[in-house]
């Protein structure tokens, strides 16, 4: 197998069709490259002229020594790293292409040099990080929950929480609507979110240049939806950004509580969007709904009313004390 750079065309070409995230997607790799301090590198394993494995690595030299991220921090990215397209589907040949992409990538990076903090957060649909653990890196699982659905969004409503439930036929009942917002609710969205989090003095790391151009980058191809409550009288009460793969769409920004008139009204801005997926809006191909995390105990006690599935994922990064400091100090830089 062969690991060699190759360029953002080259990556939107051995893009596969499925089992990528959104942040794969060339949109927002550009999106990111254009912000994120450091160089993006997108490497390829290639099996002959046929693509087998893909990862995109930022890298970014500190006083300490190298970082090398995917995804890079502060920049609302759950889940990034490798994709892994064996062509057989025997599962001894699958483990053999993971393993050999694997040991490539990680020589590729240095990740042995004592210099280098290597930190990768894995897609749900990569399920094998042993190889990373065989190379003495730390693999650790977190959770996110995936809300499948199909066109009986009757059935969907039932297995809601009797809560959840009520606060959906409470905000039917309620004067206002629940609309695809523009550009302009994005920014609303946006500044809502951040808002909320100088209210609980929690750090707020997005830029509005930021989430502007990859909202705009995403929109142009269809994988962006800005989704907003507005009173009787149209003024904006609450939004979430959704972002959408081939497979799913992602619950990404906003959510922030919100009332009108005593009445909890997000429960049913995601009911909105749940029944625009079975419609097959935006993208036909999304069947599942990402709540976009299960690793807070406060925050799941409102997510796992929706009866959505656990899905695992994997973080993998360099192991040691002297690791975790140089990680520490990363991220006190920020970006």
């Amino acid at each position: 197998m062969e690991i060699r750079r190759i360029s953002l065309e080259e990556w939107k070409e051995a893009l596969p069709n499925d089992g990528f995230e959104v942040f794969h997607t060339p949109e927002a790799l550009e999106a990111l490259e254009a912000h994120a301090r450091g160089e993006m590198r997108l490497y390829g394993g290639y099996k002959g002229e046929q693509p087998i494995g893909l990862a995109p690595v930022f890298v970014r030299e500190q006083a300490f020594g190298t970082a090398a991220l995917s995804p890079p921090p502060g920049f609302g990215i759950p889940r990034l790293g490798p994709l892994v397209m064996p062509t057989s589907p025997k599962q001894r040949k699958r483990e053999r292409v993971n393993g050999r992409f694997t040991e490539g990538l990680l020589e590729e990076i240095d990740v042995d040099a004592s210099t280098t903090v290597f930190r990768m957060v894995c897609p749900t649909s990569y399920a094998d990080p042993r190889p990373f653990r065989w190379s003495s890196l730390s693999v650790e699982p977190t959770f996110t929950y995936h809300l499948q659905i199909d066109e009986d969004t009757d059935a969907l409503l039932r297995s809601f929480s009797k809560s959840l439930r009520r606060e959906i036929r409470d905000a039917d009942d309620a004067d206002c609507s629940f609309e695809v917002g523009d550009r302009a609710d994005v920014r609303r969205i946006f500044e809502q979110a951040r808002d909320r989090y100088a209210e609980q003095d929690r750090d707020f790391s997005l830029t509005w240049p930021y989430v502007r151009d990859l909202t705009d980058a995403l929109s142009a191809v269809d994988r962006c939806r800005p989704y907003v409550v507005r009173d009787g009288d149209g003024d904006f009460v609450s939004g979430i950004v959704v972002l959408y793969s081939d497979d799913a769409a992602y619950f990404w920004l906003g959510g922030a509580i919100a009332t009108l008139d005593g009445t909890t009204v997000n429960s049913a801005l995601h009911w909105r969007i749940v029944r625009d997926i079975a419609a097959d809006e935006p993208r036909a191909s999304v069947d599942t709904y990402d709540l976009m995390g299960a690793n807070t105990e406060r925050i799941c006690q409102y997510k796992s009313k929706f009866g959505a599935d656990l899905v695992p994922y994997y973080t993998v990064e360099s192991a040691g004390a002297g690791m975790r400091a140089a990680k520490t100090a990363y991220r006190l830089m920020g970006r």
